[in-house]
């Protein structure tokens, strides 16, 4: 039978310590009243989520649009929690860390799952490089990649890390090769609380995947774009639509190919952004991202531009001539230059204000 959101696992434990419903209430006044910010933002959402009402409200992070503040149904975060825990075998009493911020979906989130699936869970704080027991063994966790790479020798002891909130660059893929722990890469937003799917990265202990998989219950379609469409009625009550151009391997898995708004047709030819600043990453040591600019012979021309380089253009078009398996129509008609890219208020790039900024 599944649980209901105003349930709290008998075998749940928060930073070494068992807390029922009642307790936690207590545990959420005393972190508002004399926590760290990071604490009383946890304290403001147990609150939330302690309360009778069958919603919370959360912020989405505005990385491809305006930011806005959206309901999202308990009992759908409940059965998010469970979907995960299926997916990965989390069983009561497993260890959890969570250095994610409580202001987003993704830090509520690993409460909610050790709440629910009754994990002992180490709540740190979370920053770019988080602290925590290196020694002790944890079983799930999950992180940003600038966190990821920055603790990555100290994930021995953790036995499946998930990796959200922006991509994993070439460089730390190559890392992750070499360490004992299981990486998986997540798909989702805040809308679909959290990932609907993820992707197995290369390590010691499992093999690369291509595709997107599908957690319990969730399966996918493609509208008349090509564009990802989201069947996950435990989650959300309508098929969601996405602007994400995928190749559709099956009900249950895909590739993530662009976003149809970032695509830039050069020529007739369609190229997809994401698709090329892969190929681009092992020239290029600081942020950058592709744009299409407007050309009269081509209608949109490719031009990267670059965040605060060290090297000079020349130096970075040079590199880029030697990359193996970049098409003419993949190499970057000119390269910008910009001090600093538009980001969220949590350090994703606002893509579009940033080409805007540069390009206008």
């Amino acid at each position: 039978m599944t649980p209901e959101y105003d349930k709290v696992h008998n075998r749940f434990k928060l930073n070494g310590l068992h807390y029922n419903h009642e307790d936690l209430k207590e545990v959420a006044y005393s972190l508002i009243k004399e926590g760290a910010p990071y604490e009383k933002a946890t304290g403001n959402f147990l609150i939330d989520w302690l309360n009778d009402k069958d919603y919370i409200e959360v912020r989405t992070s505005g990385s491809t649009g305006k930011p806005k503040l959206i309901k999202l149904k308990k009992q759908a975060m409940v059965n998010s929690a469970i979907a995960t825990g299926d997916f990965f075998g989390l069983e009561p009493g497993n260890s959890a860390l969570d250095c994610l911020p409580s202001h987003y979906i993704a830090g509520k989130m690993m409460l909610v799952r050790a709440m629910i699936l009754g994990l002992e869970l180490d709540h740190v704080e979370p920053s770019a490089h988080p602290m925590f027991d290196y020694e002790k063994h944890y079983d799930f966790c999950a992180m940003i990649p600038l966190q990821l790479k920055h603790t990555l020798k100290y994930t021995y002891n953790i036995k499946t890390i998930i990796v959200g909130g922006s991509k994993v660059t070439l460089p730390l893929l190559e890392r992750i090769k070499d360490c004992d722990s299981k990486f998986f890469e997540t798909y989702g937003m805040t809308e679909t609380v959290t990932h609907v799917a993820v992707r197995q990265l290369p390590s010691k202990a499992s093999k690369a995947e291509k595709y997107f998989n599908a957690i319990p219950n969730v399966t996918f379609s493609q509208d008349e774009r090509q564009c990802l469409v989201i069947n996950a009625y435990n989650l959300v009550d309508e098929p969601l639509v996405t602007n994400d151009i995928v190749d559709l391997k099956s009900e249950t898995s895909f590739q993530l190919l662009g976003r149809y708004d970032n695509v830039i047709n050069s020529g007739g030819v369609k190229l997809f952004p994401e698709q090329i600043e892969d190929k681009l990453q092992p020239a290029i040591d600081e942020r950058f991202i592709v744009a299409g600019e407007e050309d009269e012979t081509l209608g949109e021309r490719l031009v990267l531009i670059v965040e605060n380089p060290r090297d000079s253009v020349e130096s970075i078009a040079n590199r880029i001539r030697f990359i193996k398996g970049l098409t003419k129509f993949e190499v970057p008609k000119h390269i910008y230059i910009t001090d600093k890219f538009v980001e969220t208020v949590n350090g994703k790039i606002q893509r579009a204000k940033t080409i805007e900024s540069v390009l206008r």
